[in-house]
């Protein structure tokens, strides 16, 4: 049986390279005339700019000032406690958003000759997410809606 200092020397290393999940940020990210970067072939990524169902979500959609809208979507993710605002420009915004030692990138653009919010969310590591990009954008999407006008 190990003596506790190799099962804490153990248990450490371990966790150290769980750490490294996190995976490094990205240098493709940002809005190259507005547009977002394309998703990977994996389906961990979702995009409102993706012609494909596979990566395809629908963007944020708003009535009235676009500045309001996209204040009032940098309130929403702000708040959010899994949710940190990397980048924040007139109209594009980019976040690290947590899922317990994963680092996912999100991404959102005004639009507002068509009054929509164009959004990305990718894994940084992985193939699969099981859905969490997905799951998150449409949680943003039911507080934005919900919302909306505060």
């Amino acid at each position: 049986m190990k003596t506790l200092n190799e099962r804490i020397v153990v248990m450490a290393i371990g966790l150290l390279g769980l750490v490294g999940c996190a995976g490094d940020r990205p240098d493709n990210l940002g809005a190259q005339g507005g547009l977002l970067a394309p998703c990977p072939n994996s389906p961990n990524c979702v995009s409102s700019q993706a012609n494909d169902e596979r990566h395809r979500i629908a963007p944020l959609l708003f009535s009235g000032d676009p500045v309001a809208a996209f204040a009032h979507l940098k309130r929403i993710v702000s708040r959010r406690s899994d949710t940190t605002i990397v980048e924040d420009l007139p109209g594009y915004l980019r976040v690290e958003l947590r899922t317990l030692l994963f680092i996912d990138d999100g991404e959102f653009l005004m639009d507002p000759t068509n009054k929509v919010i164009q959004v990305r969310s990718a894994s940084r590591l992985g193939y699969s997410d099981l859905g969490k990009n997905r799951s998150r954008i449409e949680d943003i999407r039911s507080q934005f809606l919900s919302s909306e006008g505060e």
